[in-house]
């Protein structure tokens, strides 16, 4: 068997390996990279092998980093089928159609405005294009052995993180490996923590946060404070959220937060299609969270849900206080980019960053305290408050890494550190070595090893 690796190397997105075995191709994920211009560039070279020579593809969770290359995939020419849980089919039926209709309206907007270098600018792929993928999705339940040939298989295991996300358990013949994907939390109030007693020989791991450690405070707290600072000022909460995941835990902690009276009466936006789509899935997939039915229904029923253009430009003329949920949460495009240009001038506001922030990213430059981005060509001044809530990361760190590791019900031939920008991996790969006597490795783009 060989293994390469095609993403997520030295960055945190773009995950994409490909696993030869005989005369067969498997792809595991097939995400977009990124961040910063030189990783989005990536998006646009050709793809490292044939797409008609694979044979299928095995998603891990829907997040675009893992998905966002599908429809480009297929557009080339792959036809074999696509692989995922339930519920992450369901979630890419409403992620990747977004993703080509936002490349579309970026694409006609950089025209509009002429600042683009190319003439004209296109998108990467259309939202007829994500269409025509979503047909090649055949979901697997989490537990059920899947033939993908002779002498080849795999398994999904839950991986936390959000809705339908799965680690991957892959055996040909003698050779097992797995996938962690994104590993999820320990604790987070929505969604049920990875499960723990994977067995292989040869172990993918992810190391986003594999050099930190989240802030344990009360993030209820903190979200409480920030609010409620905000709303005695007259201002308006702004959170950037990634539409699957982080935006319903939000959303269930600032209902939490007014069922208890702990923050006075306000309204509260869901500006996402995306998210609003996505919490009404939490209803169809019980299992896959740690809601009951009523609570998802409450929840749902106080909050302004936004489903029209014309309603999410009327929240830019918002008077505080109120808060306002919308995608995406590295600010990197979406609607809430629209409110980021209204708001961020003015003191009154606050800015609320509460899940990872790649480099290269809008979010990634203000947390780092950038006072100006810029946004559709244009820079936008950060005048208003800014806060950083770490406590809510969708992610394991890395504590609750070598936590699940050490569950493994024996010590790997080979780890493979993915999915972490290179502080991140070698830190996680010196803890691997030190307190479980591991080895482990960070691969290079491009890499192949045999297994």
């Amino acid at each position: 068997m060989k293994l390469h690796f095609l993403g997520a190397t030295g960055t945190v997105t773009g995950s994409k390996y490909l696993v030869e075995d005989n005369d067969r191709r498997i792809l595991v994920d097939c995400g977009l990279f990124q961040g910063y211009k030189h990783l989005r560039k990536r998006n646009w070279a050709p793809f490292p092998v044939d797409p008609k020579s694979i044979d299928a593809v095995l998603i891990t969770h829907a997040h675009l980093d893992h998905t966002g290359y599908l429809p480009l995939l297929v557009k080339k020419g792959f036809d074999g089928p696509i692989y995922s849980t339930p519920a992450t089919a369901a979630l890419a039926g409403i992620l990747l159609p977004d993703s080509g209709r936002i490349q579309e309206e970026d694409a006609e907007w950089a025209n509009k405005k002429g600042f683009s270098k190319h003439e004209p600018a296109l998108p990467l792929y259309t939202e007829a294009d994500a269409m025509t993928s979503l047909k090649s999705f055949s979901p697997v339940d989490l537990h059920h052995d899947t033939q993908l040939a002779a002498g080849l298989s795999f398994r999904y295991l839950r991986a936390g993180h959000i809705l339908g996300a799965a680690m991957i358990q892959l055996a040909a013949g003698d050779v097992s490996l797995g996938f962690t994907g994104d590993l999820g939390r320990l604790d987070d109030p929505v969604i049920p923590p990875p499960e723990t007693g994977l067995d292989v020989e040869h172990l993918v791991c992810e190391s986003t946060y594999g050099n930190r450690l989240h802030d344990h405070t009360d993030v209820k707290d903190e979200l409480k404070t920030i609010i409620n600072d905000t709303a005695e000022r007259g201002g308006v909460v702004l959170i950037p959220s990634f539409a699957v995941g982080r935006s319903q835990t939000v959303l269930y902690l600032i209902h939490s937060l007014m069922e208890e009276g702990a923050i006075p009466p306000m309204p509260v936006y869901l500006n996402s299609p995306m998210a609003v789509e996505t919490t009404d899935l939490y209803l169809r997939y019980p299992h896959d969270h740690r809601l009951g039915r009523a609570e998802v229904a409450e929840m749902e029923r106080d909050m302004h849900l936004v489903r029209s253009v014309e309603e999410s430009k009327q929240l830019n003329h918002l008077k505080g206080p109120g808060v306002i949920i919308s995608a995406s949460g590295m600010l990197t495009g979406g609607r809430v980019l629209h409110h980021l240009m209204f708001m961020a001038p003015d003191p009154r506001n606050t800015l609320v960053l509460v899940g990872y922030q790649a480099g290269g990213t809008r979010g990634r430059r203000i947390l780092d305290g950038d006072k100006q981005v810029k946004v559709h060509g244009e820079w936008i001044p950060i005048n208003c408050q800014v806060e950083n809530i770490g406590g809510l990361s969708a992610h394991a760190d890395a504590n609750e890494i070598l936590h699940w590791l050490g569950t493994l019900k024996r010590a790997p031939k080979s780890i493979f550190l993915t999915h972490g920008e290179p502080d991140s991996a070698e830190a996680l790969r010196v803890r691997i070595q030190q307190e479980l006597g591991w080895e482990a490795e960070a691969p290079v783009l491009g890499e192949v090893v045999s297994l």
